[in-house]
């Protein structure tokens, strides 16, 4: 396999992945992140959604509110040390609330793109990149 086609294998799986998220966002699910940055990225990758951060308010509070708004929540924090024991913090949280937080998103992210990047905001960087690599462009709106 040339370098190419492991870019081009690696931009599939994560517009797939974003595709997902966006679906998830478009029928009113909550997408978790840790920090402004991480939406911005978000949104330039095309995901509009209902985004809340985890990294504003007691951790316990925020999955109560979160968990009362009766809606799907998917935990995109980030894929270093902080992100690892933020989503499994919260995924705990949110059980004792009867909530299953989304995290195969964020888990498979982890995995395609652990050793390029470790978070939420370098994602539209890496991605683009990937896309000029590739000469690759997915069109979100589909």
């Amino acid at each position: 396999m040339t370098d190419i086609e492991i870019y081009r294998k690696r931009l599939e799986r994560i517009e797939e992945l974003l595709l997902e998220l966006s679906e998830y966002s478009k029928k009113g699910a909550v997408v978790i992140v840790e920090g402004k940055r991480d939406i911005i990225s978000m949104k330039r990758l095309g995901i509009d959604g209902n985004f809340e951060l985890a990294t504003r308010h007691s951790l316990f509070n925020f999955s109560e509110r979160i968990a009362k708004l009766g809606c799907e929540v998917i935990i995109l924090t980030d894929w270093d040390r902080r992100g690892d024991i933020l989503a499994t913090k919260l995924s705990e949280y949110f059980g004792n609330f009867g909530v299953k937080p989304e995290l195969q998103i964020r888990n498979k992210l982890k995995l395609i793109t652990q050793k390029e990047i470790k978070d939420v905001e370098s994602l539209y960087t890496y991605v683009s990149k990937l896309r000029s690599k590739t000469g690759v462009y997915f069109d979100q709106e589909d």
